[in-house]
């Protein structure tokens, strides 16, 4: 999938996502970018996570408990029956436990540096905290002027 395709097809699911928990869709759909390798990887693919989310926390009314453990991962991820229940669980998860991420989606620099020093991402697992920063900012910089034109 072309990045001017991943723009299309996704579009519309970040745009509910940010109509029903007041977040920028630009964002959304970097971060979606960002986590799923333009939708290549294999949670994206095969089990509708665009954002990477693990499979920890109750189920809701977007995710009902599906689970999967791709590849060699010990991490448990968080499985959906369509992509735009990934789109609706991110931005409700963003917005319950990440509400200053939230607030900040309209300006994606302090949106991307707010969400990369949060504990959203976790050094632990390896995630470089300033390397996420910088690629959400590009990713929504590109998305914008994809959409823009």
């Amino acid at each position: 999938m072309t990045r001017k395709q991943f723009i299309s097809r996704y579009r519309t699911e970040a745009e509910r996502a940010g109509q029903t928990f007041d977040m920028h869709p630009v964002v959304i759909l970097a971060q979606a970018a960002f986590e799923s390798a333009w939708g290549e990887s294999i949670l994206a693919r095969v089990h509708n996570n665009l954002f990477g989310l693990t499979a920890y926390g109750t189920p809701n009314d977007y995710w009902h408990g599906g689970r999967v453990s791709p590849g060699d991962s010990r991490l448990p991820f968080r499985k959906y029956g369509e992509t735009a229940l990934s789109f609706l669980d991110y931005a409700r998860l963003l917005r319950q436990h990440y509400p200053r991420a939230a607030d900040l989606s309209p300006f994606p620099a302090a949106f991307a540096k707010e969400i990369a020093y949060s504990r959203y991402i976790s050094e632990v697992n390896g995630d470089n905290r300033e390397a996420y920063r910088r690629g959400i900012l590009q990713i929504s910089q590109a998305i914008a002027i994809t959409i823009n034109n």
